[in-house]
């Protein structure tokens, strides 16, 4: 994997680019990566076509585990017209649906938009044609309506891959076991895909943490950004 990077300060950036390997070990020191296919945009920013995201969706407690068992169910109505609702802003999510913090859970999507509109309060009167003109997402920017949100059509471009907020730990430990058996019984090798605590991305093979040689924090090759933390700095 070839990752370009952001030289932050001299003494805590090493190198611009940084090549990882198997075969051959790095010493890592701060960076920040870039990539075409982030999936950790700002809210201000644009989705791309055929992007995947990470995006959150607010729901009842109650109605959690058939979502995750069974998937979501479009609203017939809404801002943006029918279609499931999340944002890139988890505070979006956050307030929805309108109900006691202990009665609701947020949870923590990989969304695949597809084509995306762009919709302004100009365009607002288009909202119940968007998916017939050949879009599979409706985007709402944050300047336009005070916190980033979408629409997406077609519930099976949601994947729900964590929980971001549930006040009840068991609750949230249950609907954890729940997300890990929906994943497992969707890969065709049953394999069980662990979830990295350095990157956090789910992964088949366990990735080897490393030591960085400024800072000798314990850092995962695949994190999309690390920043040195020394004494006395």
């Amino acid at each position: 994997m070839i990752c370009s990077l952001k030289k932050e300060h001299p003494k805590i950036i090493a190198v611009t680019y940084c090549c990882v390997s198997a075969k051959m070990p790095v010493e890592f020191s701060g960076w920040t990566t870039y990539c075409e296919k982030s999936k950790h945009l700002k809210p201000g920013q644009e989705p791309k076509k055929s992007h995947g995201y990470i995006m959150y969706h607010g729901t009842l407690k109650t109605n959690a585990p058939a979502i995750i068992s069974s998937g979501f169910r479009p609203s017939a109505g809404g801002t943006l017209g029918p279609g499931v609702y999340c944002s890139r802003d988890i505070n979006k999510a956050m307030g929805y649906p309108a109900c006691a913090p202990n009665d609701r859970v947020v949870f923590k999507l990989r969304v695949r938009v597809g084509k995306v509109k762009r919709f302004d309060l100009q365009s607002l009167n288009q909202v119940t044609s968007w998916h017939q003109n050949g879009y599979d997402t409706a985007w709402l920017p944050a300047s336009v309506n005070g916190r980033e949100e979408d629409c997406v059509f077609d519930p099976k471009r949601l994947t729900v891959i964590g929980i971001a907020h549930c006040t009840d730990s068991s609750v949230k430990s249950s609907l954890e076991s729940l997300i890990k058996q929906k994943s497992q019984s969707q890969d065709p090798k049953g394999k069980d895909l662990k979830l990295c605590k350095g990157c956090e991305m789910q992964t088949e093979d366990k990735h080897t943490m490393e030591k960085c040689w400024s800072c000798k924090a314990s850092v995962c090759p695949f994190m999309k950004n690390h920043v040195c933390r020394r004494k006395g700095k």
